[in-house]
């Protein structure tokens, strides 16, 4: 894929099969894959459905490669990235009140308001945050990940913003709520 283009098709095989673009879709998508309660297969399912607009049409025999390309593009076209520790620092859905502002604070809009943001466009933006509350809320999550000591004025915002700081556990009950609604959807 090329960076100087927004993919608007993903090729497979000898053919390009059309997705859906919009930031939303792709969000929705990673939320789906980093959820433990879905199997792999409900999850490639899922991944088929929502980001190929015409999947049905895609071969059998092709739906390996489809999900693979599909990797791709929530990858932003990057190679992936290695040496990722195991520790959790962020979470697409919990940190979405934080991300978005400073989003909209790199693109000079609210893509809310926007009936399509192309993902890449929004993930390129992502990427380009700067100073925030996000970025700041970000770097405590790694340090207390590395087990490194945080500053006296870190631990005090810690203290004072445990709902920002402190990600939700997966086995939380509301999210296990929400893990189940998302299934009877797609089963």
């Amino acid at each position: 894929m090329s960076p100087w283009t927004l993919p608007a098709s993903l090729p497979v095989g000898d053919r390009e099969y059309a997705i859906r673009t919009d930031y939303r879709v792709a969000l929705y998508l990673l939320q789906i894959l980093a959820d433990g309660e879905l199997e792999p297969d409900e999850k490639a399912e899922v991944c088929l459905r929502v980001l190929y607009e015409d999947w049905e049409s895609i071969p059998a025999g092709r739906r390996r490669e489809a999900l693979e390309r599909a990797a791709e593009y929530l990858d932003g076209g990057l190679p992936a990235p290695g040496g990722r520790s195991g520790a959790r620092v962020m979470d697409w859905e919990q940190d979405g009140g934080m991300i978005l502002p400073a989003v909209n604070r790199v693109l000079g809009r609210d893509v809310r308001r926007e009936e399509q943001t192309h993902w890449w466009t929004f993930l390129g933006a992502y990427m380009e945050i700067g100073e925030s509350l996000f970025s700041s809320v970000l770097a405590i999550r790694r340090k207390k990940a590395k087990g490194k000591k945080l500053e006296k004025y870190e631990q005090e915002f810690c203290r004072e913003n445990r709902g920002l700081v402190d990600l939700r556990r997966r086995d939380d009950p509301a999210e296990q709520a929400r893990r189940e609604a998302l299934r009877e959807l797609f089963v």
